[in-house]
């Protein structure tokens, strides 16, 4: 049979240039996809990396085997065009395994819950196509090497252009495709692109008709998931969503109601950002942070200064402006795309300066004092490591007034000893002499205060006294009775060894053990059944 598109070279570098760059770009796209339901934390990366890494050598494997054996590129393309009609169909389906695979395995697993589910939804989502794509070089080298005589200048040129792929295949998902239209369109778009490679090639057969006829039932196909995995709807079974899109590092999503308008960055664990329509207190985490000024001395003095490291979309800063008159509120929030929507969705006061960086960056690069630094970086497992060692906070410390307070917003409280919360006092406690903890009734929230001032406690004492909102002084009632003395251990994090995403799995796993026991134990005393007419 001829193959004229065969005839020069250039081809087949370009189908391994589009393999290199769809190879990368299924990768950043499965980190977006598996995200918003398992974290993006370097544990899931490590999985999605793995997976892939095992699909790509297996592949590599069988293609080169094939290769030998049966040399016919008709079967390499018909192998891409697999591929990329199973990249296409991921939008459709993909969010679906991952909540079935999470349904089944959450009953059945005790431990190391995240691990497990990632890598089986990776295994039954990415390794597939992966595979076929990881086929295409060592095929290609068989089709492309004529001689021993130039074999070593075509496999480099092939290598070169797999690579340039994957440069591509990297930069643009992440920069371009994905904050523009999403991590479905992203799979659609290159999906597409290996479609096309595919078309072209079957097109230019002079025979084989039935081969050919694979063209319009691949387009059809393709079509079909463009219009049913379009969307970028992750939590598909909410339909009341103020908005909900994605920015170079979330997963966004706003709903509201009669009383507040809520963020979530992540659609199985908690809520990022709240604000209340009636200017009251949220009643969550940020109610008790407000116990930061006072032990600062609010009250005291005329010009007070407060930084915000892990701004969100400005709850903190909007209740310390609504509630203090003294205050100059600034924030740090590294996603710009949470900042548009603070001030779209949230009414986030024109007066909080917010700098678009990273809290510890942002720390390096100033040389301003504060009265309380407030450090909200922290979202389910994906704690940043460098802002959980002693030299951020030595940092911060640096940057506090010499009677100034840090508080950090700790969201997973578990009870095991060495959890991730004892990492996080006890380092604390290595840069700073007084440090206090109240857990946040009603959640797994811990809100740590830190100051270098011995007197910090009696000093929130007396600048409360001097406050004259009923509303403020109940709640800040609540946290002085629920303030506990931190007795440090032995625990430390380092921006050498900080163990974070281990140290915050583990408390997930017994949150989420502690959610699910009730459904279990229905499970295992009426089955399926039973646990559906409980849902």
């Amino acid at each position: 049979m001829k193959r004229p598109v065969l005839k020069n070279k250039f081809y087949l570098y370009l189908t391994e240039f589009f393999a290199g760059m769809s190879v990368m770009a299924v990768e950043l796209g499965a980190s977006r996809l598996l995200a918003p339901y398992f974290s993006s934390s370097q544990i899931v990366w490590t999985i999605i990396i793995g997976t892939i890494m095992i699909a790509m050598a297996l592949g590599n494997l069988y293609g080169g085997k094939k290769a030998d054996k049966d040399p016919n590129p008709d079967k390499l393309y018909g192998r891409i065009l697999i591929a990329s009609l199973w990249i296409a169909a991921i939008p459709v389906v993909g969010k679906y395994i991952i909540l079935g695979i999470s349904a089944l395995l959450i009953f059945s697993v005790n431990s190391n819950f995240l691990v497990i589910a990632g890598f089986a939804a990776c295994m039954v989502i990415f390794v597939f196509p992966l595979f076929l794509l990881g086929t295409v070089t060592p095929s290609l080298v068989k089709y492309s090497v004529d001689s021993l005589d130039d074999s070593g200048s075509v496999v480099g040129k092939l290598n070169a252009s797999n690579t340039l792929g994957s440069i591509i295949g990297t930069f643009v998902p992440t920069f371009i495709s994905i904050p523009a239209v999403g991590t479905s369109v992203t799979f659609l778009i290159f999906a597409g692109i290996l479609l096309i490679l595919c078309i072209v090639y079957f097109l230019s057969l002079k025979v084989g008709m039935g081969k050919i006829k694979k063209v319009p039932v691949s387009i059809l196909i393709f079509t079909l998931c463009c219009v049913f995995g379009h969307g970028n709807s992750f939590a598909f079974w909410q339909k009341d969503l103020t908005y909900e899109g994605e920015s170079i590092y979330n997963y966004l999503q706003v709903y509201e109601n009669s009383d507040r308008v809520v963020l979530s960055t992540n659609v199985l664990f908690g809520v990022q950002s709240v604000y209340l329509k009636d200017r009251g207190l949220t009643g969550m985490y940020y109610d008790y942070a407000m116990a930061a000024p006072f032990m600062a001395g609010i009250s005291e003095k005329d010009n007070f200064d407060i930084l915000i490291l892990g701004n969100g979309t400005g709850t903190y800063a909007t209740q310390c402006e609504r509630y203090f008159s003294n205050v100059k509120v600034e924030g740090v929030e590294i996603d710009e795309k949470i900042t548009d929507l603070a001030n779209k969705y949230f009414e986030l006061s024109s007066d909080v300066k917010v700098t678009t960086y990273d809290g510890r960056a942002f720390l390096n690069a100033i040389d301003e004092k504060y009265d309380v630094i407030m450090v909200d970086a922290y979202q389910d497992i994906t704690i940043p490591f460098q802002m959980s060692s002693v030299e951020f906070f030595t940092l911060v410390k640096e940057h506090l007034k010499d009677d100034g307070v840090m508080v950090v917003n700790m969201n997973m409280h578990g009870d095991e000893e060495g959890n991730i919360n004892e990492y996080l006092a006890d380092t604390i406690s290595n840069v700073f002499t007084k440090v206090c903890t109240a857990d946040v009734k009603g959640s797994t929230n811990r809100e740590l205060f830190a100051s270098n001032n011995g007197d910090m406690l009696s000093r929130f004492e007396f600048n409360l006294s001097m406050e004259d909102d009923d509303d403020l002084i109940n709640m800040m009632d609540r946290v002085k009775a629920d303030l506990t003395a931190y007795i440090p251990g032995d625990y430390l994090m380092t921006d050498d060894k900080a163990p974070v995403e281990l140290l915050g799995m583990k408390v997930i796993d017994e949150l989420i053990q502690n959610e699910v026991s009730y459904y279990k134990k229905i499970y295992e005393r009426d089955g399926i059944q039973g646990l559906l007419d409980n849902l």
